[in-house]
């Protein structure tokens, strides 16, 4: 009877906040059609409206390669740490 509950980790964590402002961003992005919606400035020739969407295509890569990194830092932190409660 003198056993200790199981105690759990929090469900919500800063890395996993940061996981899901790294994934909603670009979508925040291309759907706010306002801030983007214009022809100047042009980068080599090419209207602001076009260079800014492929922008958001290298950065969606960069934030969803360190959404994933995130997550696996804290799924091994998690199996670590149940791992260790337990002995």
């Amino acid at each position: 009877m003198s056993e200790t509950p199981e105690v759990r980790p929090p469900v919500v964590t800063p890395a996993r906040v940061i996981i899901g402002l790294c994934l909603v961003a670009p979508f925040v992005a291309m759907l706010w059609v306002g801030s983007f919606a214009k022809t100047d400035p042009t980068f080599i020739g090419i209207p602001f409206f076009y260079w800014y969407q492929m922008l958001w295509v290298l950065i969606s890569t960069a934030l969803t390669v360190l959404a994933y990194r995130l997550w696996q830092h804290d799924q091994r932190s998690r199996a670590a740490a149940k791992g260790g409660a337990a002995k």
